[in-house]
This record gives structure tokens, sequence and C-alpha cells, in this order.
């Protein structure tokens, strides 16, 4: 449920003019005012290593980076007895990390399902190729659901999404699809890329292995996050290693720190860690906890009943979300995405890192993707409905 709250566009995105109509955010998200104020913070205060020094920067980069994880198994409503946060480039990266690391022993299959994007959809392909075995495409109904009545988890490593990036269906069961993946054995490995900024309530105190998403698409800096069990670990090995990921080296030999409870997530922290990053992001938590979700559901559902009732407009959606994909009978999407561009609305055109289902499943066109975010004004609503229905005209 959107829950409303009070977001000011003039003081939380000062930089935005009056003609600059974003309509992006599923790609990434963009950043208030705050996050770049706790980035510029890190860089002007105490732009210092982070658990390395022993000097007053140091200690306050170390803070910071603590409070960040903290704040993230808050949002999530999960205890840091069982789980811990890692920080690494995106989701992408996060989910290969854990695949291209993750022991055969006791698997049998990977599974995955046929609207994901191309980071789980690709990274099960290779997992596959790697290990000699099985892999599943799951269909997922309208709803984003999975048929559990069907679905068989044994043994398996199961990645996909909660939220699609293509029209922000949501997986309704994800927590029944989460205790069945236990219950039989499996791993479940969490796309929450398009989840986290309005619809992380569905995630919370769920019963996963890993949740990997973007700093990036929740008004954060660019950066990764891993969200892992720590009983996973025993399943891991560590093979992408490097500077604070041992305690000890020998000539031939060398003792993990991640082997330590409270040193978990260097196991997946090789080398520098991107800190004023990490602290615009604990930035941009705070900011969404403050913000909620404004009008965007009024917005969304404006975006909807137009591009419903416009004449040679398919909408992909079956419902309002805040991500909303469409095609033109006449108007290739990548052709309309450049005439709204040139009107000065921002839009994605093509099929989102989503080609399996886009193109050879669904054998859409080009699509144009609409997606909303805190930033957009009412105003930005009227132009894009004004400029579409007359470059369709």
């Amino acid at each position: 449920m959107l829950k409303k709250s009070h977001a000011s566009t003039a003081e939380d995105f000062p930089y935005l003019t009056e003609t600059d109509v974003y309509l992006d955010s599923a790609c990434q998200s963009l950043r208030p005012q705050p996050v770049i104020d706790a980035m510029q913070q890190y860089y002007t205060e105490f732009n210092s290593c982070g658990e390395r020094v022993k000097y007053k920067w140091g200690r306050e980069v170390d803070e910071r980076v603590s409070a960040t994880r903290a704040k993230i198994l808050k949002m999530l409503k999960l205890s840091g007895k069982d789980y811990f946060v890692s920080f690494t480039l995106n989701t992408t990266y996060g989910i290969n990390l854990l695949l291209d690391q993750l022991k055969i022993d006791g698997i049998k299959k990977v599974i995955t399902s046929d609207i994901e994007h191309n980071s789980p959809f690709l990274s099960t392909i290779t997992f596959a190729k790697k290990h000699g075995i099985p892999r599943e495409i799951l269909v997922r109904n309208d709803d984003g659901s999975i048929d559990l009545s069907t679905a068989d988890f044994t043994d398996a490593v199961v990645v996909m999404n909660a939220v699609s990036n293509i029209d922000g269906r949501q997986m309704s069961n994800i927590k029944e699809v989460a205790a069945k993946v236990k219950k039989q054995g499996g791993i479940f490995i969490i796309d929450a890329a398009q989840t986290m900024s309005f619809y992380r309530e569905m995630l919370q105190g769920i019963d996963a292995d890993a949740i990997c998403f973007s700093s990036h698409k929740m008004y954060g800096p660019s950066l990764g996050v891993m969200v892992v069990r720590r009983k996973l670990l025993d399943r891991i090995d560590s093979t992408f290693i490097g500077g604070m990921t041992v305690d000890d080296v020998r000539a031939d030999t060398y003792d993990l720190s991640s082997r330590s409870p409270e040193h978990a997530h260097t196991a997946f922290e090789p080398g520098l860690q991107p800190y004023a990053e990490i602290i615009g992001l604990g930035a941009a938590i705070d900011f969404l906890s403050q913000n909620g979700h404004g009008q965007l559901s009024q917005f969304a559902q404006q975006i909807f009943d137009f591009l419903q009732s416009a004449p040679k407009i398919h909408l992909i959606n079956q419902e309002p979300t805040t991500t909303i994909s469409f095609y033109h009978e006449n108007f290739d999407g990548h052709m309309l995405a450049d005439a709204l561009s040139d009107a000065g609305i921002m839009t994605r055109s093509g099929y989102f890192c989503c080609h399996y289902y886009l193109d050879k499943v669904k054998q859409y066109p080009p699509l144009v993707r609409m997606s909303l975010g805190l930033h957009n004004r009412a105003s930005d609503i009227d132009r894009a409905a004004a400029v579409l229905a007359k470059i369709a005209r």
C-alpha cells in the first residue's frame, strides 16, 4: 500500500527546472539534496578509509558505515544475528558474486522465471552451464505470483525478482515462495532492485538466503547492496578476495576475516569500499522513511488511464504501478522516445534488459517505459500526456 506524505520537490530536488520531466526512475532515481550533502560531507570533513585506521576521521567513517548497515536491516525487519550486509557495485554484481562462489554441493538445479531482468536470467544460465545442472524457467502469473502447486524447489538455487522492471508487477506470494524453497532444501536469492523504494514491505521479515538491490534505484548513490543469511557463508567458496578479506596471510595460506561474525560482511567486500556512497545510502534511507510515496499512486493512475484510452497504444501493465510500459501501433518505441526527448520528457525505450520475455516470448516491438519517482510533479504528468497525445496524432 502506497502511503501519502509530504515530498517537497523544490526543497529536495532544487536542481530540477520546470522543463525537466524525468520518467526513468526504474533505471536510476534522482538524488535528493540530503544525499548529495551527505556525500559532500564525507569528502570535505572526514575523507578516510574505513576499518583500517585509528584516527578520528576513520572512526567517523566506521560509525556511519555501520549505521547504514543497521538501517538496511531495520528497513527489512531482519535480525543482525541471522543476516549481514555487504556492499558492492550493483544488483547484477551481487547476484553474480553469490552464484560464482556458491558451492555446488547438494545443488541439483537452478530456477528463475520468465519476466526476469538479465541480471538473474543470464547469471543462472552461466551457473547451470558451469556446473552441468538443469535450469528451469517458471512462468509468472499476470499478478507476478508463482504457481506453488506445480513449482518444485527441491535442492534448487532459485533466483527471481520481487518486482518486475517491465511493469512493476509484484510477486504477490513471495513469502510463501520463500517458505517452500526453504522447506524443500533450496536456496532463495531475491533480485530486489525494483522493490526497495516503494514496495520493501513485501520483503520485511522474509525467510530468504540473500537479497540483492541497488542504492541508485532508491534515491542513493550508485552502489550495490547484498543482505545475506549468515548460514549461507558455509556454502560459499571465497575466491574473489584481497585487502580486508583476511586476518592473516602465510606463504601459501590465509585466514578469512568473514569467519568471525563481526566481519562476515568482508566475504563480499574485497578492497577499499565506496564510503561516500555508503554514507549517501544511509541518507537516502532516511529520506525514504520521511517522505513515503507522495502522490505516486495518483500519478500512476493518471498515466495508466490516459494510455489505456489513447488510440493505437497498447499497455503492457495489467494495473497502474510506478512503472508503466506500452507500445504504439504505428511508431517504433525508440522513435517515440526520441520524440518525447525532443519535448524534454525523459523515458526509456527498448526491452529494458528483459530480452527473453519481451522479445522472444511476447514478441513485442520495442517498448516505451515511464517510471515515476518522488521528484515528479503534477505538471510532469500533464505535460507527458499532452506531448504524447500530440505526437500520436
